[in-house]
């Protein structure tokens, strides 16, 4: 009989107590989910992390002395297997979510999400087949991206030239909010091709998952908004 899986290991950073307190009461009852530690700042946060090596960091982004944009940069900027970064945050249409999605966290959650969407948040980000709250990521890229590169067809171009015809196809889907199991059943192809697809997209443009790749899609202009 084979051992069970090792349980995805968390930290939790936020400069008020009382809301690492409640995340980690609701993390910590729930099966294969371990807070392994906490941060009150993103200055504390940057070496916990690389002392402990989560899987998962949960990131807030407001943050007296170091924010948690800057966190993320120097936690993702370290180490060959960084851990993925899920910001928290109270307004999902701040540009400080932004930045730090461009920043390189995988998605975000809001302080008033439920229980069971904090916990299918931690659980989706690690497997990393699809977008964290596809809708809410892709309005985020769509606003931004379009206010901050309003000239983008030579850009569009380039990224459109990095890629096959399949894996452009991949990459608007994946901009669209599918899962590797809706690409496949669109697409008409296996969920171990979507796979490789998906991996040689995001080595191609140079990220490291899926909302990376989404935001270099809209920030290019290979994909619109709309």
């Amino acid at each position: 009989m084979s051992a069970p899986p090792a349980p995805l290991r968390i930290v939790l950073v936020d400069d008020e107590r009382m809301v690492r307190t409640a995340l980690r009461a609701i993390l910590s009852s729930e099966p294969g989910l371990e807070v392994v530690g906490e941060a009150g700042t993103g200055a504390e946060a940057v070496p916990l992390v690389r002392e402990l090596r989560p899987d998962v960091v949960l990131m807030d982004v407001r943050m007296p002395d170091v924010d948690g944009i800057r966190a993320t940069e120097r936690i993702l900027g370290t180490g060959s297997e960084p851990p993925r970064v899920i910001v928290v945050t109270t307004f999902e249409n701040d540009a400080y979510v932004y930045d730090a999605l461009r920043a390189g966290a995988s998605g975000f959650l809001l302080k008033r999400s439920r229980a069971e969407d904090l916990v299918q948040a931690v659980r989706l980000v690690a497997r990393s087949d699809s977008l964290l709250f596809p809708a809410a990521v892709r309005a985020l890229a769509a606003e931004h991206a379009g206010a901050r590169a309003p000239e983008r067809n030579a850009a569009a171009r380039a990224l459109h030239d990095r890629l096959s015809e399949r894996e452009a196809a991949v990459l608007r889907l994946m901009a669209d909010g599918l899962s590797n199991s809706e690409i496949a059943a669109r697409m008409a192809v296996g969920p171990a091709t979507v796979k490789t697809h998906v991996g040689a997209v995001l080595t191609k443009l140079g990220v490291r998952d899926r909302t990376q790749a989404v935001i270099a899609a809209y920030e290019s202009g290979f994909v619109t908004p709309g």
